[in-house]
């Protein structure tokens, strides 16, 4: 939703999303089908703010036939920015009108109500996201949506729900999970399930970095106005930095295991970003995914000024040790040398090219997952309680939208204490 949300996907090394073979055929012989140009792929944005923005430009450079056609954000300022932006990068594309620019925290509804939009592109915080999902299925579009897609139990059973529904329609969902998509990641996989580094017995992921931008409160904002503004603070639309942020690296490992975990323990706090501004998550977590078979998986992820810096998957075999940047050690060694798409824009492709081709990727469930993985973690480390997958994903009644979406008072749940705060 900031404009820093660009630099900060610069900042990633990797991405996510698909099949080698749906890797190969977007980027070569369904190439005909963008340059045919039969099927126009008419955007509607809702969320746009920097990501938004910068996934819409993905969209529209990955393929020949894409338009951006109408707007939706609560706030007009990010819409006239993010316009802006759109018309200096890709001005050809921006077909945006002032009656397709819908404003306010029902504006996405006005915009799935125009007619011509096919495709969504969702980048609102993600507290919005299973609330847009199911909307915009539900009107029969195809969708882009950000990672998490949920910040809570309930939200994550509501897109598995959603994606389901989708698959019934013939609709395609891609979530911004790039490493899914990015051709060191696949061809990594790829060795991995042929037995490169021998069975899997363990790992690491980590996602520790500096800080990032806040939006201090002005006495003009009302609650929810500086919740949505200042989104990435608050449990309820961040799902805080291990959902919004760390999901990249837990979802790479339920990747290389093929499984989801059994149990999660976890520990955490806020020591450093303790003022107002920083809402009520944590800075720091330290997470143990416990796979079928006891296969124990170490995950860390912080946010502190002047801390040392490793974003890095490692997934550890009786044979040698595989890495997210595309290297293996161990007798059979291999470090990954070829040149590759960006993987921002790859993700587009191949979403586009499944659509009209009419076999469309849904990866909502997938996606669903990995963000109930890194929901466990923090609330196993608010609430200094073990979790088990199939409490939280069949049992657990923990629903943190707000009592109604509208901009006045909000209150949130203050700073959770492990030991304190309860389990739900």
């Amino acid at each position: 939703m900031d404009d820093n949300e660009l630099t900060r996907r610069d900042f990633l090394k990797t991405a996510s999303v698909a099949s080698i073979a749906t890797l190969a055929g977007a980027m070569s012989g369904t190439g005909a089908l963008f340059a045919a140009g039969s099927d126009t792929i008419r955007i509607g944005m809702i969320g746009c703010g920097g990501r938004g923005t910068g996934a819409a430009i993905d969209a529209v450079t990955s393929s020949s036939g894409v338009e951006i056609i109408a707007m939706a954000d609560p706030f007009q300022d990010r819409i006239d920015g993010s316009l802006k932006t759109l018309r200096e990068k890709v001005p050809a594309a921006v077909k945006v009108t002032p009656g397709t620019c819908f404003t306010g925290l029902d504006g996405y509804k006005k915009l799935l109500e125009v007619k011509d939009i096919n495709h969504i592109v969702t980048a609102a915080p993600p507290g919005f996201r299973p609330l847009h999902l199911k909307a915009a299925i539900e009107a029969g579009k195809n969708v882009f949506m950000e990672k998490p897609v949920a910040v809570d139990p309930v939200g994550v059973r509501s897109v598995i729900a959603s994606s389901e529904l989708a698959a019934r329609k013939g609709l395609a969902i891609v979530a911004g999970t790039q490493r899914r998509h990015q051709a060191r990641y696949l061809e990594l996989m790829k060795r991995i399930r042929e037995g490169a580094i021998g069975e899997l017995v363990g790992g690491q992921c980590y996602w520790n970095q500096g800080d990032l931008w806040v939006i201090e409160k002005t006495p003009a904002m009302s609650d929810m106005e500086w919740q949505c503004r200042n989104w990435l603070y608050f449990t309820w639309t961040s799902g805080d930095h291990i959902v919004e942020q760390h999901v990249h690296n837990i979802d790479v490992m339920n990747w290389a295991f093929d499984a989801t975990p059994v149990k999660v323990m976890a520990m955490g706090g806020r020591q450093v970003r303790t003022a107002p501004e920083y809402g009520n998550i944590f800075d720091h977590f330290a997470v143990e995914f416990e796979y079928p078979n006891g296969v124990r998986v170490a995950s860390q992820c912080r946010q502190t000024k002047g801390c040392a810096e490793r974003v890095e998957e490692k997934i550890v075999g009786t044979k040698g040790a595989a890495f997210g940047y595309g290297e293996i050690s161990g007798p059979n060694a291999w470090k990954f040398e070829a040149e590759e798409a960006n993987p921002y824009v790859v993700e587009h492709k191949d979403l586009i090219a499944g659509i009209r081709a009419g076999k469309p990727l849904n990866e909502g469930k997938r996606i669903a997952e990995s963000t109930l993985c890194a929901i466990m973690g923090r609330m196993s480390a608010y609430t200094g309680r073990a979790l088990s997958w199939d409490w939280a994903l069949n049992t657990s009644k923990l629903d943190l939208s707000p009592k109604s979406y509208e901009f006045g008072p909000n209150p949130v749940d203050p700073v959770a204490v492990p030991g304190q705060t309860p389990l739900v």
